[in-house]
């Protein structure tokens, strides 16, 4: 089903303010960034309003001009009353106003209620900003980032130096589970962490089934004789590693465990900046609670604390 249902569990629909805001919200967006259009740019002339003057931007009639839409069509869009958007037209819209990939997220999650089912730009998910260099350097466990093939983009020496040469890989799926050196670093290589990249693995290529660096992992995979047979013998699930706690035998500081902190830059879709924290421990840390706050509503935050 596309999108969210437009009710509570109760029956009783989403409060009218909820779906106004949204609506505003959806214009505001859209409205702005088509008064940042130039018509001359596209070979149109701008059209008169009703009283006289000349408007900025684009008109809604003339977006439709240029999406070969039926008139009124980004209309219904811009004012909330396309109630179900085909894909065509959002990337349309999305492509003519300049979207970043953040605001196309946006403009689904406004118009649609959902994500995107795929990137904007081709180039998503490749690169990053340069800005995340300085920032993994300033961070003192290992670090890196790398694009949705699992390239690294960027690193700090803290994680180079879990390499015996020092040398930081070009791609970190294909280390994990093609690096013979990784099945030495990383311990219980075949229990502790094969089970749980497979999967990752597996997910990137049902999502990106054209990107070519995966599909030559999986090609080097499956004509491996050891890992090949673990390929076709791990369950389909997908788990993502962040909180995980992994085995890890450090060249330099020995055997520990690391846990493992991902995230996603807003900018790259399934590009991750990957931290690990190392400690040398020999049994598994304890598992610890999620930070969270208090709900306003819970009793905790009614206790008045001496």
């Amino acid at each position: 089903m596309r999108g969210f249902p437009d009710e509570h569990p109760s029956g009783i629909g989403r409060p009218s303010k909820e779906k106004a805001l949204k609506k505003e919200a959806l214009r505001a967006l859209l409205r702005d960034r088509r008064m940042h259009i130039d018509p001359a740019a596209h070979g149109l002339l701008p059209g008169a309003t009703g009283q006289g003057r000349l408007p900025q931007g684009l008109s809604q009639a003339q977006v439709d001009q240029l999406l070969h839409r039926a008139f009124g069509t980004y209309g219904r869009l811009e004012s909330g009353r396309y109630p179900s958007p085909p894909d065509d037209l959002l990337e349309g819209v999305a492509r003519l106003f300049h979207f970043t990939e953040e605001e196309w997220k946006i403009l689904w999650r406004y118009a649609v209620t959902t994500d995107p089912p795929y990137p904007l730009h081709p180039h998503s998910g490749k690169e990053i900003a340069a800005v995340w260099q300085e920032a993994i350097d300033g961070i003192g466990h290992m670090a890196y980032v790398n694009n949705q093939s699992w390239d690294v983009l960027a690193h700090n020496e803290s994680w180079v130096r879990m390499f015996p040469r020092r040398e930081a890989p070009p791609n970190t799926m294909r280390w994990m589970l093609l690096a013979p050196e990784a099945r030495h670093i990383l311990i219980d290589w075949e229990t502790s962490w094969v089970p749980l990249v497979i999967p990752q693995l597996r997910s990137a290529l049902a999502a990106l089934p054209n990107d070519e660096v995966l599909l030559k992992i999986e090609r080097d995979i499956l004509a491996d004789p050891v890992v090949g047979p673990l390929f076709e013998a791990t369950p389909d699930q997908f788990l993502h590693p962040d909180g995980d706690e992994r085995p890890l035998h450090h060249p330099e500081l020995g055997r520990g465990w690391v846990s493992v902190a991902a995230s996603e830059p807003l900018s790259s879709p399934r590009a991750r900046l990957i931290i690990l924290l190392f400690r040398t421990e020999q049994t598994r840390p304890r598992l610890r609670p999620p930070l969270t706050r208090p709900s306003p509503l819970s009793p905790a935050s009614d206790q008045v604390h001496t």
